[in-house]
């Protein structure tokens, strides 16, 4: 288990992270999500050791992880810039990483060339295609078998077939050896399939954290046709993110499971009502509704 608690990073009077608390359940696919300058690669950078913390912790399975090199040995991360020696091939890197990660796996780096067939692991990993330099970077990296990978925008680059044949061997790896992957990622649609945790960021604080179906379960978009073409008052203790109109049908963004708003609606008698589920965008979209995102003209 990843915990942070109460986190705070300043650079030059700018407060990255402000007060940040998150728990990365073990065994869980979390993903972190937020605007740009939400502070997600900051935090990255203190889970995995590279940054201290003005104040706070940030533990895992309740150690210290900076400057622990028992703690860093079980934790493999994929930046989103990020860096091999200039002259290094996969190969020559492989015998670099084994330095460091006791639990490097021979046989699975010879396993996973059949998975990254367009990768030459003699050739220096400069000279290499940003999506075959993310795809070698996923070769040594899965090849140190960590108890945590953290990776931040990790497809970005590689090709349809790519993503998917990486996507499946990271939940393979979460589902038979219970590894803790931690990833950052604006593309919502790729992360709802594979999460199952979800934390939002914005301003160095975590707004919202659950798992990803009780998100789900917790906004609900109806789409209503009441007698009236006008909207009528809602109650006072119905929490409404959102309202648009089209023709007759009004789209409503409500917090709430949908038996219990169904229920909150079905008193105005409506000629049509119907609960849709919320995608993990739309549910982005609308928890920052009122933190610097400019929502109101969407019509869904």
């Amino acid at each position: 288990m990843i915990r942070v608690k109460n986190v705070v990073k300043t650079f030059d009077g700018f407060r990255a992270l402000d007060g940040l608390d998150m728990t990365v359940p073990a065994g869980a696919i979390y993903g972190l999500v937020g605007p740009n300058g939400a502070g997600k690669s900051t935090i990255i950078r203190h889970i995995t050791g590279i940054y201290r913390p003005d104040s706070g912790t940030i533990l895992v399975d309740g150690k210290p992880v900076y400057e622990n090199p028992a703690v860093k040995a079980r934790i493999s991360v994929i930046p989103d810039d990020f860096y091999f020696f200039l002259s290094a091939s996969t190969s020559e890197m492989k015998t670099f990483y084994k330095g460091f990660y006791p639990n490097f796996d021979e046989h699975r780096y010879q396993a996973l060339k059949d998975v990254f067939t367009t990768v030459n692991e003699k050739n220096p990993i400069r000279r290499l295609s940003k999506g075959m330099q993310k795809q070698a970077a996923f070769w040594l990296a899965l090849s140190c078998k960590p108890d945590i990978l953290v990776l931040d925008e990790p497809v970005d680059g590689l090709d349809p077939v790519m993503r998917r044949q990486v996507w499946s061997l990271l939940m393979s790896d979460v589902a038979e050896h219970g590894t803790t992957v931690l990833v950052s990622s604006h593309n919502l649609r790729e992360l709802e399939d594979v999460c199952d945790h979800v934390g939002i960021l914005s301003h160095g604080k975590v707004l919202v954290e659950r798992s990803l179906s009780d998100l789900q379960e917790n906004v609900v978009k109806m789409q209503v046709v009441f007698q009236e073409k006008e909207l009528p008052k809602l109650p006072a203790d119905m929490e409404v993110l959102h309202v648009s109109q089209v023709g007759r049908i009004h789209t409503l963004i409500i917090r709430g499971t949908p038996t219990d708003v169904t229920n909150q609606l079905a008193v105005y008698a409506p000629i049509l009502m119907e609960a849709l589920p919320l995608t993990l965008e739309e549910i982005f979209i609308y928890e920052l509704g009122g933190d610097d995102y400019a929502v109101k003209d969407i019509v869904l």
